[in-house]
């Protein structure tokens, strides 16, 4: 079998090398946590050819793919792995802090009372259950289907593993967290619409961030002088 070498050019500094895994890293936890606040508003995006209605925690969640792409291409699955593992950690405690927030009454005069409390976060450990249980799953299929695209094209051909392997993860995490969340709320052919729509809408931004990779390809191997397919590692000397 054909193997991608691990590498790390000689001249680089550890600190060269970690500070762009730490930006990304950053990122996609950022967005991530962005996706969970926002999700309880639902909105319209009429790209032209269709109007979706969508969760407003939607719009940053494609560049969780996009982050974990660009970390799976330049630093590996194992150094991609860790950032999708804290990611859930993040996760646990924002759920957790929502819980221990909902236990305390508010005060006279606090800006959100109760009842504001409750109607924003009323969904929240649900809709947040349901993101860490398909989060995790997907996240983990995008990086194992990136670098198994990777090893089939030899390296080449990046806008294949990065839309192949983000369309699938993508369609894997609609139908667990729509039907987690919708399962006993709704008809079964309205689930159905949702994963279609929220599937399909993932879809169309997984293809608008091509460019975002490849800019970030041009960047990594210009910076690092990597060859095709070559990819970061701090931990050897």
């Amino acid at each position: 079998m054909n193997t991608l070498k691990s590498v790390r050019k000689p001249r680089e500094s550890t600190q060269a090398v970690l500070v762009p895994y730490l930006i990304l890293a950053s990122l996609f936890t950022a967005a991530l946590v962005v996706c969970n606040l926002l999700s309880n508003k639902f909105i319209e995006i009429d790209l032209g050819f269709k109007v979706f209605v969508v969760s407003a925690g939607i719009l940053p969640y494609p560049l969780t793919f996009l982050m974990t792409d660009i970390l799976s291409e330049f630093y590996g699955k194992k150094k991609t792995d860790y950032v999708v593992y804290t990611g859930f950690v993040v996760l646990l405690f924002v759920l957790l802090s929502i819980y221990l927030a909902g236990l305390f009454p508010a005060i006279a005069g606090s800006p959100m009372g109760d009842a504001a409390f409750g109607e924003v976060f009323s969904n929240s450990t649900r809709i947040i259950l349901a993101s860490m249980v398909a989060y995790l799953v997907a996240q983990l299929v995008d990086v194992r289907l990136f670098h198994f695209w990777k090893w089939v094209t030899k390296g080449k051909h990046l806008w294949v593993r990065n839309n192949g392997s983000t369309m699938i993860s993508q369609l894997v995490d609609t139908v667990l967290v729509v039907g987690i969340i919708f399962y006993d709320r709704e008809e079964p052919s309205v689930v159905l619409q949702y994963i279609l729509y929220g599937w399909l809408f993932k879809v169309v931004m997984a293809a608008l961030d091509t460019p975002f990779m490849y800019a970030a390809s041009w960047w990594f191997r210009k910076r690092f002088d990597l060859s095709e397919g070559e990819e970061l590692d701090w931990a050897s000397e």
